[in-house]
């Protein structure tokens, strides 16, 4: 293969991300044979849909922190096989409380995936490809969304729901076998890097060497405003970005009784259009680095990208024709989209050599206002409809816009030493 290592651990990783977000978008496709089947109310389901994304949350930053310290590969191969097993015991699943019980731990298990993917990207490629790097990953995460509703609609049709749990979950694991076989934690370790890449990337990825004696103290780093504003932003994008994995396809089916024959490109086109705002995202921030330098690379196309979203999704919760409001909301993806890549490379920059650990603990605040949107959406939508939900959602993403001004990714996440 002639294609440079770390692009073919940029592809294996790619492949990883549309995995998981196949695994994590199966449910919400799956909404309404599942509601239907096991007699669960909308409350119910949105605590059914929060249940991932709290014990997700959770997990996050101590699954980082692991990362850090043991490997992004040793860390991913116990990720993986375990969400892997509780999409398979998904299928099993006969009633609201077992429903519970397993998505808590799908959430607890898988966990970690992306800050992971990070600590292998900050020693696998150069600090200015990390936008397009993380580009790469999250817009295979929205192909892998958008390819959900081909795969799991069709075998809920001729086979079950259950089936498509069975399947997704046997996939993770088959990845997970080869990534163990295949992949090495440094490029240092791998055989047949190239020299002449091995020295582009060590003398240009910007991490410190480690003192593996040295002790540093968690709790220092979170005493950075830059780490809080940076936090503050992602809850805004994660509410914004869950609206879509949990209750975007019961909002179209339910809200606004989008036929079924329909459903499935509904539901695919804002995931493809998310893909290329998260590819473009990545691109253009790299690109913006390179002219007005990392402060304002990675602030400005992040901040218009919200911007340009929160009116969107408030146009689409206002307008009455659905096929507006189905375009309106993809393009909100699409714009949200771009800041995906660039809050995970702003992360990685800010991190350091610990960037499992913030990028976990971006994702633990994302994942922490995600769940109480989710499941207080499930609420609203049982008493004043879907409307005002998608309202509010759009509201929050156009304040999140406005929080990146305050970010400022030059700026080094400092972890004091411990005595």
């Amino acid at each position: 293969m002639n294609m440079k290592k770390r692009y073919q651990v940029l592809l294996v990783l790619s492949l990883l991300s549309m995995i998981t977000f196949l695994d994590r978008v199966a449910l919400s496709s799956a909404s309404s044979n599942i509601m239907d089947e096991l007699h669960i109310s909308t409350v119910q389901w949105g605590w059914i849909l929060g249940m991932f994304t709290i014990a997700y949350a959770a997990f996050e930053v101590p699954t980082g922190w692991l990362g850090d310290k043991f490997g992004g590969k040793k860390i991913l191969i116990r990720v993986v096989i375990w969400w892997s097993l509780f999409t398979i015991l998904t299928g099993f699943a006969n009633g609201f409380m077992m429903l519970i019980v397993v998505r808590f731990l799908f959430g607890m298990g898988e966990a970690g995936a992306y800050p992971n993917t990070s600590i292998v990207l900050s020693k696998w490629f150069p600090s200015f490809e990390r936008g397009r790097a993380q580009a790469v990953i999250w817009g295979a995460s929205r192909l892998g969304a958008a390819l959900t509703p081909f795969i799991v609609l069709p075998i809920q049709t001729y086979f079950s729901w259950r089936m498509s749990f069975y399947v997704l979950g046997a996939v993770g694991i088959i990845w997970t076998l080869f990534w163990v076989f295949w992949h090495k934690e440094d490029p240092t370790e791998s055989k047949n890097i190239n020299p002449a890449e091995l020295k582009y990337i060590l003398d240009n990825r910007d991490l410190p060497i480690k003192d593996k004696a040295e002790k540093t103290s968690l709790a220092s780093g979170f005493k950075s405003s830059n780490l809080w504003f940076l936090l503050g932003m992602y809850v805004c994008y994660a509410i914004g970005a869950y609206f879509f994995q949990s209750w975007f396809h019961t909002y179209l089916q339910k809200g606004r009784n989008i036929p079924k024959e329909t459903l499935i490109w509904a539901s695919s086109v804002p995931y493809l259009l998310a893909a290329i705002g998260c590819f473009t995202g990545g691109w253009l921030s790299d690109k913006a680095c390179l002219k007005w330098g990392k402060k304002w690379g990675r602030r400005i196309v992040p901040m218009v990208g919200l911007f340009v979203s929160g009116i969107c999704i408030i146009s689409a919760a206002l307008v009455v024709d659905n096929l507006t409001a189905i375009i309106a909301l993809g393009l909100g993806m699409a714009f949200m989209d771009v800041t995906a890549p660039v809050a995970w490379a702003v992360a990685m920059d800010m991190g350091g050599d610990k960037s499992g650990t913030i990028s976990g603990s971006m994702n633990s605040a994302g994942l922490t206002g995600a769940y109480f949107s989710t499941v207080f959406f499930g609420y609203m939508a049982n008493q004043y409809g879907y409307y005002l939900p998608v309202l509010w959602i759009g509201i929050i993403v156009l304040f999140g816009a406005f929080v990146w001004l305050k970010i400022d990714a030059t700026q080094k996440i400092v972890f004091k030493a411990t005595s």
